[in-house]
């Protein structure tokens, strides 16, 4: 929400954890709204209403607990859960995902990621490479190139919108701008969810008075930034306080303007923090699907913490029941809100977890097979690419690499990976996603 000091002007989200606007500080680095907009002033506007959601899950979650369930593995690898039939003739997944086991024609798996790195981070599933030699400026998340290609479909909302908190873990927040430019970094209403964000220097009876406002933001960043490329920003400054303060973005954010019904049929989730990630609050699925509707390019989310190193089976017994009701809920209200072919959605982790339980009752890290969920971009649906081995130890059957998906997400943006670059900061032409990688046949014909 948005508080100006003497003023009861404010809206609420109808959750426990709400989001909250930051004004002047914005994103990773301190990133000042105007710059933003400076940047996407700069960019090739609207070309259509494509978009993604992607659902980071921070830690690994299990892939054999969850949608690759192995039955007739020994029982020390296969575990207790039962796999259960799903709407997909021959597919079945894990016991405590029924609501996603009826959506099953709406999305499709991916069960052989081959080429994750035994790291936790966001990193491969925001960039889809490797931290190891990064040109210069470093690897753009998807959602960075994406600003910087595509720019906003409304100049009032932000191409390119992180949703996930500032986690305990930091690498869990590693993946940045890149190259891309800081500009085109995430706006993030939620990233400081400490306490509500006042505008400095400025209350109630001053607010009309354009030229103390502008001091305001003046106070928050005036310099460019490390490469020079900010300049002038006193024309965005208004702006930026005009989307904050009564734009499509802040009714986007307002998810009291959905009905009760749909509000529970997201569910709460859990808003304590899991872990040293993030908590497991479902309605932030709505508000992707709102933010999508809005005008927004790109949204991420992060959502609990799957490090299930001892008690696998008790931990994921609490957080899968959450998950599926938020995942199934979006798939459902994409599809009702005829959004299933312009909205894209992407699930997954850093990687997989081990076959065998340890003697803590876990799964210990596994980079050699793990999945992803893909959902709506008029992908073809219900569907299982790739396969595992009996015991889920590595893909036997169509690997994967994370820039596969990746190139897919931007095909279903319209963007030609083939031949899209960006430059990097020594102005070196660099392509969206690693040699070889082209979008998913199974998934785009």
């Amino acid at each position: 929400m948005l508080n100006i000091p003497n003023s009861t002007n404010r809206f609420c989200d109808g959750i426990s954890r709400r989001n909250f606007l930051r004004i002047g500080a914005l994103g990773m680095g301190g990133l000042a709204l105007p710059e933003l907009l400076r940047a996407e002033a700069s960019t090739i506007q609207s070309r259509g209403r494509k978009s993604v959601i992607m659902i980071y899950l921070p830690g690994g979650p299990p892939h054999q607990d969850t949608f690759d369930l192995k039955p007739d593995a020994p029982s020390e690898l296969r575990g207790e859960f039962r796999p259960i039939p799903t709407t997909v003739s021959g597919l079945q997944i894990c016991e405590h995902l029924p609501l996603l086991a009826k959506q099953a024609k709406r999305f499709t798996i991916i069960r052989s990621i081959s080429d994750a790195v035994n790291e936790h981070t966001d990193f491969m599933c925001q960039t889809g490479r490797r931290r190891a030699n990064q040109p210069s400026g470093g690897w753009p998340t998807i959602g960075a190139s994406v600003s910087r290609v595509l720019g906003p479909v409304d100049p009032s909302i932000p191409a390119f919108i992180g949703l996930e908190p500032q986690m305990k873990h930091r690498p869990y927040n590693a993946a940045s701008a890149g190259y891309a430019g800081i500009a085109h970094d995430a706006f993030r209403p939620a990233a400081d969810a400490a306490s509500d964000m006042v505008l400095n220097g400025i209350s109630a009876e001053r607010l009309s008075d354009r030229k103390a406002l502008l001091t305001s933001f003046d106070r928050f960043r005036r310099d460019a930034d490390a490469y020079g490329a900010m300049a002038g920003l006193d024309s965005f400054n208004k702006h930026a306080f005009e989307l904050l303060t009564s734009s499509r973005l802040v009714e986007a954010l307002n998810l009291e303007k959905e009905s009760r019904a749909l509000r529970d049929r997201y569910g709460i989730g859990d808003a304590k923090t899991h872990g040293d990630a993030a908590p497991m609050v479902n309605q932030q699925f709505l508000l992707a699907r709102r933010l999508v509707e809005a005008g927004v390019r790109f949204v991420t989310v992060a959502y609990g913490f799957w490090d299930y190193h001892s008690n696998n089976f008790g931990n994921a017994r609490n957080d899968l029941p959450l998950f599926d009701q938020a995942l199934s809920a979006l798939l459902v209200d994409l599809n009702e809100r005829g959004l299933d072919k312009d909205v894209s959605v992407i699930v997954w982790g850093e990687f997989g977890r081990t076959p065998a339980i340890n003697a803590n009752g876990g799964r210990d890290h596994w980079p050699n097979a793990s999945f992803a969920l893909l959902a709506g971009g008029g992908m073809q649906m219900g569907q299982v690419i790739g396969a595992t081995d009996r015991t889920a130890y590595e893909p036997i059957e169509r690997p994967v690499r994370f820039g596969e998906v990746f190139a897919t997400l931007y095909h279903n943006l319209g963007i030609d990976v083939r031949n899209q670059t960006l430059p990097d900061l020594t102005g070196r032409p660099q392509y969206l996603v690693p040699e070889g990688c082209l979008p998913i046949r199974e998934l785009v014909g």
